[in-house]
């Protein structure tokens, strides 16, 4: 017999009218008919090994979010200029917060730095940039974000449907509250942000308590963002970002949307960019755009910087997580003890 997803969340769908005869959800949710929905129930259930009447009792009690089609329409990411984005996460506040937060957990962060090869300053930086060092996780729950997303936002139809899908596994794995849980417009979670799929590859227990809790427990969200860094390539000590400068007339065009390491120090230096780094010519790196108030910047991104890019695919968003950690870095010094 496959588990149930919650014996509380089916509890409480025992509370409302149960899906029926499988035609539509009761209340203001989603319409249980339309064959995208009952293509991903009778999917999943023969995938995952789940129960088709849970599902749907489940699906039942999400309820769709217009507020989150607006939202993602329009990341900030995506929408301001460099150093807009910048102040929004390099503020006085967040900065002093960052490292009260480093004190207070500096045994615990120090030692996920030492076995895992991943600076502490960026394990901190990661939670300030994502939700305040874990204040603000999100005020939408998480399987409406999901289902919304899913069902209603064609244009990412299948990644989200398949997050709903990674979603119901991990309420399975890790005895999550379906109905409870809360997250970002987008369906991430905790206090690291970690996707329903990234939460199941990445998440560790860091405390031996044989669940991966990235909501309360900092032991399992340092170890985690840390091992996602190097699961996806992160070298330890390595390089994240460089400052340059161009030569008159130099050819080159940064384009925010590349996330590749498509040259090296040597040629960009080749190509007129002016590199403030004694690493060798061979080094892969990146050409970024950083815009100033002023005009036109650049940077140079490492292979640790385009790690961070994994995490959110924008080269503002890992600016902004390097330059926090950066300001911790030299802040710490005077608050510790």
């Amino acid at each position: 017999m496959p588990r149930s997803l919650l014996i509380v969340a089916l509890a409480c769908a025992a509370c409302t009218p149960l899906f029926a005869s499988q035609t539509r959800a009761a209340g203001n949710g989603f319409d249980l008919t339309r064959p995208e929905i009952r293509e991903f129930v009778e999917r999943i259930a023969h995938r995952d090994d789940f129960e088709s009447r849970q599902v749907y009792s489940l699906l039942a009690q999400a309820e769709p979010q217009p507020k989150i089609l607006e939202a993602i329409s329009r990341p900030a990411e995506k929408t301001v200029p460099w150093w807009q984005y910048r102040a929004r996460f390099l503020t006085e506040e967040r900065i002093r917060e960052g490292v009260q937060f480093w004190t207070t957990h500096r045994e615990l962060l120090e030692r996920v730095a030492r076995e895992r090869g991943v600076a502490a300053e960026y394990l901190v930086a990661i939670v300030g940039v994502e939700t305040s060092y874990g204040r603000v996780t999100g005020r939408y729950r998480v399987l409406d974000a999901l289902a919304t997303l899913a069902f209603d936002y064609p244009p990412r139809a299948t990644f989200f449907s398949g997050e709903l899908e990674q979603f119901l596994l991990l309420v399975r794995e890790e005895s999550i509250d379906p109905l409870s849980a809360l997250g970002s417009y987008a369906g991430a979670m905790g206090a690291p942000q970690f996707m329903p799929s990234s939460y199941r590859r990445y998440a560790v227990d860091g405390n031996a308590d044989r669940r991966r809790d990235l909501w309360t427990q900092w032991e399992d969200v340092a170890a985690s963002v840390a091992n996602y860094f190097r699961e996806h390539g992160w070298e330890p000590a390595g390089p994240v970002l460089a400052e340059c400068a161009f030569e008159p007339d130099a050819p080159f065009v940064a384009d925010p949307r590349r996330l590749e390491l498509d040259q090296t120090v040597e040629s960009l230096r080749g190509a007129g960019v002016r590199c403030d780094t004694v690493l060798p010519g061979n080094t892969p790196a990146m050409l970024i755009p950083a815009e100033q108030r002023e005009g036109p910047a650049y940077r140079i991104g490492f292979r640790n910087f385009q790690v961070i890019t994994r995490y959110n695919r924008s080269v503002r968003y890992a600016m902004a997580v390097h330059d926090l950690a950066q300001a911790l870095r030299e802040r710490l010094p005077q608050a510790a003890p």
